[in-house]
């Protein structure tokens, strides 16, 4: 990609700038592979979870444990990638992650007992923590400002369309084969197909991030400037050896970054990390995941059909992909705090209603809730509602934040921590998410509601608006 920067040079500044978005435009896209992935391999135990269950005659907090096994992984990857990221490269980081994601989708797929299916689910769920790690640090380090929410948005979308793409899997498949327990090619039952089809996107991945240039600030601290001036001038032009002074001026060492610099004076860590873990925190604790990793088997439980169910959860997934759309076209025009604030007071709204229709429903003869009546239907659209707030905020948005929100010599070690902290988060939320559904429906909702709440608070309070600032200039006011 640098020899073609060269090449270009006496072109009109018009078409070279569309050259150089075109050019970060595919290298954010390389990255957010990872998202893609991220999503799809979280979201594909959702049409198996059901076939796991009975295949290993598994109790509610075992399957709750092998689900959230990729969360655990995810945890680790998450806190360990912003190390080996900065010790490889972020390119090389990905790579690694690929690798991961093709060992775990066969190896779940062929998994012959509950164990080791949680096994093989903890080594996707690394990959998983190192993708959700690298694609916002890697974009916000090649984006300039102009663009940089929308291409970090792209995370998100790619998230969400890997959900969506892992639902479509499981409801073709399923339906292609009867049911999830029933046999399809090969003599795998449905349900190990899941699994296994995973494997195209990881290969995908794996090739890309071998194509995609290293991160300028990257080399920058690794004492490797003519190829950051080399880079940049692909991505912002003749303004790269100026790009290049800046970055190292941010830079105050060149030494490979460690947990012991996130240390401050109060509370043991700096404050804009702190900032930073709590926000990713409150991502989870709002319990969107519960909407894709459960909701086949809530929406049975209150009495849709299997088929429904996945084809329900499937409609979920299209409206979190258009409202992440919408977000795209919106962060950089209205800014990332207006968004994070107009989505908690509609998640706050929607999750209270859900609350109380679970809360106040009948129960059935196994002690399921009955929504009878119009009671369905309006659960039904309060859930896709709540989606919808969430999808063009908190989702997307508190990514963006996290690749930009940190000062360049901590970026991917405290972006790494504060990932793994969500990971962490994400899987409280789903581990206890079957002992509160027998606890009762309305009660997590209830607890969801609050999350939603404080998450409103702590936005007003603690987060500053990054849009339109150079990486550089958020730095000296964190």
């Amino acid at each position: 990609m640098a020899g073609a920067v060269e090449t270009q040079a006496g072109r009109p500044p018009s078409i070279q700038t569309q050259l150089s978005a075109t050019r970060t435009i595919l290298m954010s896209t390389v990255a957010a592979l990872g998202g893609f992935l991220f999503g799809f391999d979280t979201a594909v135990i959702n049409g198996a979870i059901g076939a796991v269950r009975d295949t290993f005659h598994a109790s509610e907090w075992a399957l709750g444990l092998a689900v959230s096994a990729a969360l655990v992984g995810s945890a680790i990857g998450a806190f360990f990638s912003g190390h080996l990221a900065d010790r490889l490269g972020r390119p090389r980081t990905m790579a690694v992650a690929a690798a991961l994601f093709v060992i775990s989708s066969v190896g779940s797929g062929l998994a012959g007992s509950l164990t080791t299916l949680g096994f093989w689910r903890l080594i996707g769920g690394g990959a998983i923590g190192m993708a959700s790690v690298m694609a916002p640090a890697y974009i916000a380090e090649i984006a300039p400002a102009h663009l940089r929410g929308r291409l970090g948005s792209l995370q998100q979308m790619a998230i969400v369309i890997g959900i969506f793409a892992a639902l479509m899997g499981d409801y073709a498949l399923a339906t292609q084969a009867g049911s999830a327990m029933s046999v399809s090619w090969l003599g795998f039952p449905a349900w190990r197909w899941m699994f296994f089809s995973a494997l195209p996107a990881a290969v995908l991945y794996g090739i890309g991030s071998m194509l995609i240039p290293e991160s300028p600030r990257f080399l920058v601290a690794r004492g490797r400037e003519r190829e950051a001036v080399e880079v940049l001038r692909g991505i912002v032009g003749d303004t790269a050896p100026s790009k290049v002074l800046e970055i190292r001026r941010s830079l105050t060492n060149v030494t490979v970054p460690r947990l012991g610099d996130l240390r401050g004076r109060r509370f043991g860590l700096l404050p804009v990390v702190w900032v930073g873990i709590i926000l990713a925190m409150l991502q989870q604790f709002v319990g969107i995941n519960v909407i894709f990793y459960y909701s086949s088997v809530l929406w049975q439980a209150v009495g849709f059909s299997e088929q429904s169910s996945l084809a329900i959860t499937v409609i979920t997934s299209v409206t979190n992909i258009v409202t992440t759309v919408l977000a795209i076209l919106c962060v950089d025009r209205f800014g990332r705090k207006p968004l994070l604030i107009a989505g908690s007071v509609g998640m706050a709204l929607t999750l209270g209603l859900l609350a109380f229709l679970f809360g106040t429903a009948g129960l059935d003869v196994n002690g399921h809730p009955v929504l009878q009546g119009t009671r369905g239907l309006v659960a039904l659209i309060c859930a896709n509602l709540y989606v919808f707030c969430f999808g063009f905020s908190w989702g997307p948005v508190v990514w963006v934040m996290l690749g930009e929100m940190f000062p360049n010599r901590i970026r991917a070690v405290a972006l790494s921590l504060a990932a793994a902290m969500q990971w962490v988060a994400n899987f409280v939320v789903s581990a206890t998410f079957p002992a509160l559904q027998k606890a009762g429906l309305g009660f997590a909702y209830g607890l969801y509601t609050a999350a939603a709440v404080l998450s409103l608070l702590f936005t007003i309070k603690y987060i500053r608006e990054t849009r339109g600032k150079e990486l550089e200039n958020i730095e000296h006011e964190s």
